[in-house]
């Protein structure tokens, strides 16, 4: 049965990969296997750097990928179905595998395309491969590329300290052509996606390394210090005053699965991969903002809802709900002079009338109120305002327009100095609310030394 393929975005496709679509039957599984994994019962989890782009608001991870070693920057994408990168620009590799049609690693993939290259056999340009549909979210642009295996090395944790290195040598990634670089992060070679497939980074580093099927994200506020990403259980500890091990002091929610894909391509049936979470109501200092309360469920056509995002700066609300926050917002400050607004932003106050404390600027508490009684998380304002001018502290939010294809997208500088757990296997989130609040940062993770 031949199935069609919904196309959200523009697609180029690479001269280097010409692909015909076919159906591929059955299940298979991919057998991966580690070949230096840190044998100590100590080191059961692994860790990445995470570093905020001051020029593109953009959050860039570094990891080891090929034979000899490159060490790559990709921008990370929470919501990313796999790790792209750009095979076009000297791509060199002993260790490069392409995966070949009808294989094991292109039914773990999902790929529904098979085709051959017109030219000069190279990395991603091979005959007889499946291939992917790498996405660049900024530009909203996907295209098609070959499905490969390579090495990729990272380092091992104790929860405290980076590790040995921990290889695996047949990671699946898709191969992109150089264009698709456009938008990301200067330096950046790609893409990770840490979306809820079984090829998105976390289900295979699980796999590999036979750790639990979960990840913690904890973004840095400052772009000269390194946040974290946590893949395995805790503890996931940070320096500070109480030395604090932040999985023990999270909050936890369900996570909810979009029936329809949110990608730029994707096949029709195909699920989201995203983190969607089900907000209930927002309160701003305690008081429920009326809301069109349709807005926050995902109905059939996967429409509406909450998710997470690590590409979208600013969190991002559907028109209705994004007046309504505002409007509350104001009047619970009204007592404080507003400024013109700075773009993005719509409101925006005289930041010498505004005090400080622990968790940033004195203003109302807004809370994401969720299904479970008395759960919620809580933006302060640290996460919820914005210092754009010396003359103007805005509210981190935007307008998201008036039909967006999900209505409260929460954007990365809402999750800065938090932590996140992304719990794969038992689809729940959990979450710490800001770690100022425990006299720590996401940049509070000990990189610095190794045991």
């Amino acid at each position: 049965m031949q199935q069609s393929l919904l196309l959200q975005h523009s697609v180029p496709i690479s001269p280097c990969f010409m692909a015909s679509s076919t159906l591929l039957l059955g299940l298979s599984f991919l057998l991966l296997f580690c070949s230096s994994f840190c044998s100590a019962a100590t080191r059961h989890a692994l860790v990445l750097p995470v570093k905020k782009d001051a020029a593109t608001l953009q959050y860039v991870t570094r990891v080891y990928q090929r034979t000899p070693p490159v060490l790559l920057e990709l921008v990370v994408d929470l919501g990313g179905r796999y790790l792209w990168v750009d095979c076009d620009a000297g791509y060199v590799s002993s260790t490069y595998r392409p995966a070949r049609c009808r294989s094991a690693q292109c039914s773990l993939a999902n790929s529904f395309s098979c085709g051959d290259c017109f030219a000069a056999p190279r990395p991603g340009c091979n005959n007889n491969t499946c291939g992917l549909d790498p996405e660049n979210p900024f530009i909203r642009t996907s295209t098609i590329g070959e499905l490969a295996g390579d090495v990729l090395s990272l380092a091992s944790t104790d929860g405290s300290n980076p590790g040995p290195l921990a290889t695996d040598p047949r990671f699946l990634f898709s191969c992109a052509p150089t264009f698709l670089l456009e938008g990301l992060a200067k330096g950046a070679k790609g893409m990770a996606g840490l979306g809820r497939n079984k090829v998105g980074v976390p289900s295979q580093l699980a796999a590999a390394f036979s750790i639990h099927r979960k990840f913690a994200l904890c973004l840095s506020s400052s772009t000269s210090s390194d946040g974290v990403m946590f893949f395995g259980d805790g503890p996931y500890r940070f320096l500070g005053t109480l030395n604090l091990d932040a999985s023990q002091s999270l909050s936890y929610t369900p996570l909810l699965i979009n029936p329809v894909s949110t990608a730029g391509t994707y096949v029709q049936g195909e699920k989201s991969v995203e983190y969607f979470i089900d907000v209930k109501s927002i309160r701003i200092n305690g008081k429920s903002v009326p809301l069109n309360k349709t807005l926050l469920s995902i109905d059939k056509d996967g429409v509406g809802g909450t998710k997470i995002s690590t590409v979208t700066p600013y969190t991002a609300l559907q028109t209705s709900v994004y007046r309504a926050v505002t409007n509350a917002f104001a009047a619970a400050l009204a007592g404080v002079r507003r400024v013109p607004p700075v773009a993005p932003f719509g409101l925006c106050f005289d930041p010498s009338a505004i005090g400080s404390t622990r968790v940033g600027p004195a203003v109302p508490q807004i809370d994401l109120v969720l299904p479970s009684q008395n759960v919620y998380w809580r933006i302060f304002g640290a996460n919820s305002m914005v210092q754009v001018t010396d003359k103007a502290l805005c509210l981190g939010f935007v307008d998201g327009g008036a039909e967006p294809r999900t209505s409260i997208v929460i954007g990365g500088y809402q999750l800065e100095d938090n932590l996140l757990q992304f719990d794969l296997a038992t689809s729940r989130l959990g979450f710490s609310s800001s770690l100022l609040f425990r006299q720590t940062t996401c940049a509070n993770f000990n990189f610095t030394s190794s045991s």
